[in-house]
């Protein structure tokens, strides 16, 4: 496979269409699937010339791991959906292609089998749920398996309408299912109704939507891991942020999967890269298909980039082969770029690197 593109095609043929649709849908009129990708197309690149480029190194650190592009795997539930091996598999590609793997609460594998399988920094994601014991013992699991910083998504207080999903009355099929979790919170999950997504019903069960910043002081104590919040875009909860002693921000719309009509990922970069001031770590997730995507978002201030569907394409097609080589055309775009833009390192790209709409520069 040449491009991502044909890992999309290639996927959307092999799986069913209620997984597929569950995996490509967004919530809501779907406007916002396309935003993020429309977002970065619209930024230019500015290269520099006569810079010596005969060497290369993407290589890069993000919240103490040594990554080799500053590339990650978004958090992503049900992995056996698309394989088999669903996130061992995973962990696997991305410990060959040296990136990091975020790895969902509701992965479909064990987090000691993932952890058994990993050569490279894996995170643990979460959502609040009603149930702080299992919270609890979901980080200390995370801790003891070596899992490296939590993730807490923060723009899901519950999950939303999604049409494909309740049109297929979409529910996690049988043989398949939130190991990490006990399975009678989980049941609502499993249990399909025409018209309605499963996955919305248990979100409204298990979910807690009371929670506030003032929650995060028992997240941390009851932790010594870093803790980042993913779905942040505005530079207010940013700042909150920081005060409130994170150790990264995932800038994020959910794949578009949650509030329709919101201002997309890449949209909202700068304006959080400015408002927490080198103070923690930032990545971006959202329409990251191409190497030039990367470069991008380091110009504006991020750390690292998270992909999410294409690395289930990438699993779909041929497993941990096809998670790998998904990460592996990414960084050697990413590489060409640098070698185009002038910048033969990571630290290289800066916010002159890049024309935002309606600027004649940066």
């Amino acid at each position: 496979m040449l491009a991502l593109r044909a890992y999309e095609a290639a996927a959307k043929e092999r799986l069913p269409r209620p997984v597929w649709d569950f995996f490509a849908g967004g919530s809501g009129t779907e406007s916002m699937l396309t935003a993020g990708r429309e977002a970065l197309d619209r930024i230019r690149l500015r290269p520099r010339c006569l810079v010596d480029v005969s060497h290369c190194d993407p290589r890069t650190e993000l919240l103490g791991a040594d990554l080799a592009a500053p590339l990650g795997i978004a958090p992503m539930a049900y992995h056996q959906l698309a394989h088999p091996e669903g996130e061992v598999a995973t962990a696997r590609a991305a410990g060959e292609a040296g990136a990091l793997f975020t790895v969902s609460m509701f992965a479909s594998r064990t987090l000691e089998d993932i952890a058994a399988a990993a050569t490279g920094p894996l995170w643990l994601q979460l959502y609040w749920l009603k149930r702080r014991d299992l919270l609890v013992d979901l980080i200390h699991r995370a801790d003891a398996a070596g899992f490296r910083a939590l993730v807490l998504t923060v723009d899901a207080p519950r999950v939303a309408f999604r049409p494909r999903d309740a049109a297929n009355g979409f529910a996690v099929p049988p043989g398949i299912r939130a190991v990490n979790v006990a399975h009678d919170v989980m049941a609502a999950s499993h249990s399909g109704r025409d018209g309605e997504s499963a996955i919305a019903r248990h979100s409204k069960e298990q979910f807690d939507a009371s929670i506030t910043w003032e929650d995060l002081a028992w997240l941390r104590e009851v932790t010594s891991l870093p803790v980042v919040l993913k779905g942040v875009l505005t530079g207010e909860d940013a700042e909150l942020a920081v005060k409130h002693g994170v150790s990264g921000l995932v800038v994020s719309n959910h794949g578009g999967r949650q509030l329709d009509f919101c201002r997309s990922a890449p949209d909202a970069l700068a304006e959080i890269v400015d408002a927490v001031a080198g103070r923690c770590a930032v990545v971006l997730d959202g329409g990251i298909r191409h190497g030039a995507d990367i470069a991008k978002a380091l110009c504006l201030g991020a750390d690292a980039v998270m992909v999410g569907r294409p690395a289930l394409w990438g699993l779909a097609h041929s497993g941990a082969e096809g998670v790998a080589d998904v990460l592996r055309l990414l960084t050697g775009e990413f590489e060409e770029v640098m070698a185009l833009m002038g910048a033969p390192t990571v630290a290289g790209f800066e916010r002159s690197g890049v024309v935002l709409p309606g600027c004649a520069h940066a």
